[in-house]
């Protein structure tokens, strides 16, 4: 019982330096935060759909162009 003590009130103690720590070291106030972080998703989130939409789109050409007739010689 007295360990399990002794490795709850370690593990509060670390979590609050950890949260201190994390606050006193950001690179930015919270708000700036959120906000470059949400930028950069919506960023990131655009640039892979519009990768999938010419990835599709180009395997739609090649769908097509197997679907021709082939030509004999």
């Amino acid at each position: 019982m007295r360990k399990l003590v002794a490795f709850v009130a370690g593990a509060m103690c670390g979590g609050i330096v950890g949260a201190v720590a994390a606050l006193l070291l950001a690179p930015a106030p919270g708000s700036e935060l959120r906000t470059s972080a949400r930028v950069r998703f919506d960023t990131m989130v655009a640039e892979g759909r519009q990768a999938a939409a010419d990835r599709r789109a180009e395997l739609e050409a090649q769908l097509a162009a197997l679907k021709r007739p082939a030509t004999t010689l």
